[in-house]
């Protein structure tokens, strides 16, 4: 079954999404991550059969999804469009399959409202409830002049670079980059912060499903995949051999059989 390409307005944006309708109330959404677009879920479409509903968009300031002029990106904006597309289908609990910013969205969802959450495969995301440590804070604070002092296309081939192994990945990330402003870009990257709040005793309350590229090299996400697992009886990780920061494009197999089996 083919996708379709729909919109819906929400606070000032005009959104793009993709519905695949099924014959049962099986929901999964797909949230790819920040640069990217719908896209990058392309491998995994072909992983769910006629039983689950697919729902899939390029977030706001992404992809389509362009922002006017005048519009800032928000996080909190971010949330309010996903549960407006939840208003839209009438669904009251869904599977949440996020990758980076999108499995911070995802576990954010989760933490504000779990009883809309059945369970949650996150790839290649930090801990929104994580203790940061003092350098890793003094490096968020210090995120915003960096990124304005590099050469936007150098931000880009890096950027590309980190988010995975294999050519085709990184041109696609290089390609979705190039149709964003650079400040646009930093402006996504800094929201992000917004989603973060330290809480130590919080432990997921519905299954999750942790992937993580062995050679992901995007901030701390490696190194605090397996202590956070660990933590969490409800967490599962996977680590996807090979896999750069967008693990479900470079090894595409190894991802689907994962979700599947969690699934």
């Amino acid at each position: 079954m083919d996708l379709e390409h729909k919109t819906f307005e929400n606070k000032g944006c005009r959104i793009h999404y993709w519905h695949r309708a099924a014959d049962t109330p099986n929901y999964v959404i797909f949230l790819h991550g920040a640069g990217c677009d719908h896209r990058m879920f392309g491998p995994q479409i072909s992983a769910f059969d006629s039983r689950y509903n697919l729902l899939l968009w390029d977030a706001r300031g992404h992809g389509l999804s362009r922002l006017p002029q005048n519009k800032r990106f928000t996080f909190e904006d971010m949330i309010d469009d996903f549960f407006k597309l939840c208003e839209i289908y009438k669904i009251s609990n869904a599977i949440l399959i996020g990758q980076s910013m999108g499995g911070n969205l995802a576990q954010e969802i989760l933490y504000r409202k779990p009883e809309m959450v059945s369970k949650l495969v996150l790839i290649d995301c930090t801990k929104n409830t994580g203790r940061l440590t003092a350098m890793e804070k003094l490096t968020l604070k210090l995120t915003k002049p960096i990124f304005y002092c590099y050469p936007w296309k150098t931000l880009i081939r890096q950027s590309a670079d980190a988010c995975g192994n294999t050519e085709a990945v990184k041109q696609y990330v290089r390609d979705c980059f190039a149709r964003m402003k650079r400040s646009d870009f930093i402006e996504v990257i800094m929201s992000l912060v917004a989603c973060l709040h330290e809480d130590e005793a919080y432990r997921f309350p519905k299954p999750v499903l942790l992937l993580c590229g062995t050679d992901d090299r995007s901030g701390n996400i490696r190194k605090i995949a397996a202590p956070w697992a660990e933590s969490d009886p409800n967490c599962t990780l996977r680590m996807i051999h090979g896999a750069g920061h967008n693990s479900n494009q470079d090894n595409p197999d190894a991802v689907n059989k994962a979700i599947c089996e969690f699934l």
